[in-house]
């Protein structure tokens, strides 16, 4: 007698998963190579630190804080705490992400559910495109609180109009190790 044996959906995904596929969503189950600019990857590399994998998180932005909106939006005190997603989101991300990064460190407390674009810069608050389990401690010289401060001065330069949003959003996404410079700002 022939055993049969069923594929579920989930174990095909499994499957597809740990063989380097992503699936997508659509109408039906696709399996497609990592597509880093549209779809998370369900692994992300480390190699980027202090930096969030860029095919992971390349940033996202709010779309109701623009140039034109800023003295409405985030240059109102008070306005990032007004949309910052609740911990019961961001925690529940950050365990997945912290296992997408693959942390041997899985202590959720050793990790900030950081905004790459922050959001007294315009970032998207719930988007995980935006969203990255960020180590507290030391990663090449840099930690969580290093970049808290540059965020500050660049919000400050905006507010100020010292610079343009669009320019520090770049710079913030693309490395904010460098974004003050990026800006001519320090």
């Amino acid at each position: 007698m022939r055993t049969v044996r069923r594929v579920t959906a989930t174990t095909s995904a499994l499957a597809l998963v740990s063989a380097g596929f992503v699936l997508t969503t659509g109408t039906s189950a696709q399996a497609t190579k990592t597509v880093k600019s549209t779809n998370i990857a369900l692994t992300c590399s480390q190699a980027y630190l202090p930096l969030p994998d860029p095919g992971c998180q390349p940033g996202a932005l709010n779309s109701d804080v623009t140039q034109d909106t800023i003295q409405d939006t985030i240059c109102v005190p008070g306005y990032s705490s007004s949309i910052r997603p609740p911990t019961s989101y961001t925690n529940a991300l950050k365990v997945k992400q912290i296992a997408e990064y693959g942390y041997d460190d899985t202590d959720t407390a050793d990790y900030e559910e950081d905004h790459l674009i922050n959001l007294s810069l315009g970032g998207n608050p719930r988007s995980p495109l935006n969203l990255w389990p960020e180590p507290r401690y030391a990663v090449g010289g840099k930690t969580a609180a290093d970049k808290d401060t540059v965020e500050f001065k660049l919000y400050r330069a905006v507010c100020d109009g010292t610079i343009q949003l669009a320019p520090a959003q770049k710079a913030i996404a693309t490395d904010w190790t460098t974004a003050l410079a990026a800006v001519g700002i320090g």
